[in-house]
């Protein structure tokens, strides 16, 4: 039987430990698995546009475990034949909690969300007029998130129109989303990680610090979670409504316990969720992409 050839393309410019784990795990899990798979960076790889010559280490794949929110340089891969996990589109949507929201509208339970005007970034919110409608809409306090952010940051809650408004001042003209408080969740939500349709684990998170948020990154703590049908009916579902091979899901407590999604990370880190629950889910991650390339 032919041995299943990949590449793992991370991101260049992020050079940490934490991301740095995830690549060491994704390719012990392939020769653990029996597969090949070669490391790269996204700057090994020039794509170009109107007639140009590519550069490109590789010229096929089986597949390629696009483990980055280089949306651009995975959108022209696939356009050159190559199979991503997870595909572009499905990390543009999650890359962007704004696009993400609009995809799932009336698919499934969210808290409330209203995009803020576009501004441009060079400018930032000089008139604030619309906050106070924002108050109005979704009550006191209200949630503001960057588009685009990662482990709980680009993430404030604001009491009144001053706090917005400081918020906005540090944001600049970045694009940002309004959201309804869940204050049943406060403090604390669940993870699970789905992969091929599945949810593989679950983790309940909780913060005793007073913080909101209940991203391990911001000091919070977990334990493993059994969870519900129904937490896993909508983690699965959302998953394939995004068009995810394999995601975190970050579920909210409603306030008669009822799931309601919170957001979808494409890229999700799972060392503290193996940690939590004893689940290898880079083993998991390529035992799916295998499958589905075999």
């Amino acid at each position: 039987m032919k041995k299943v050839r990949g590449i793992l393309i991370v991101n260049r410019f992020l050079h940490t430990n934490k991301f740095s784990d995830i690549s060491a795990r994704l390719l012990a899990s392939a020769e653990r698995l029996g597969a090949e798979l070669t490391l790269y960076t996204n700057d090994e790889f020039y794509t170009a546009s109107g007639g140009g010559r590519d550069i490109l280490p590789v010229s096929d794949a089986d597949f390629v475990l696009f483990y980055d929110k280089d949306v651009r340089l995975a959108s022209t891969l696939e356009k050159r034949g190559f199979r991503l996990f997870n595909s572009s589109r499905a990390i543009e949507l999650c890359d962007d909690k704004s696009l993400m929201h609009i995809a799932l509208d009336g698919l499934v339970p969210m808290p409330v969300t209203y995009c803020a005007p576009f501004t441009y970034e060079n400018i930032g919110y000089n008139r604030l007029d619309f906050v106070d409608s924002m108050f109005e809409l979704l009550g006191s306090p209200l949630v503001i998130k960057e588009d685009r952010g990662s482990f709980g940051q680009q993430v404030w809650l604001a009491h009144d129109k001053d706090e917005a408004a400081e918020i906005l001042s540090k944001v600049g003209g970045r694009p940002v989303i309004f959201q309804q408080f869940i204050s049943s969740s406060f403090g604390h939500d669940l993870r699970l990680n789905v992969v091929g349709g599945r949810v593989i684990a679950a983790m309940y998170r909780f913060n005793e610090h007073g913080d909101f948020r209940a991203n391990i990154s911001n000091g919070g703590s977990m334990r493993p979670h059994a969870p519900s049908a129904e937490e896993e009916s909508l983690a699965v579902k959302t998953a394939k409504l995004l068009g995810l091979d394999f995601c975190g899901v970050d579920i909210l407590e409603g306030e008669n316990g009822e799931p309601i999604l919170c957001e979808v990370n494409s890229n999700a880190h799972f060392k503290s969720i193996e940690e939590c629950t004893g689940v290898n889910a880079a083993d998991e991650i390529l035992s799916h992409i295998i499958r589905s390339v075999s």
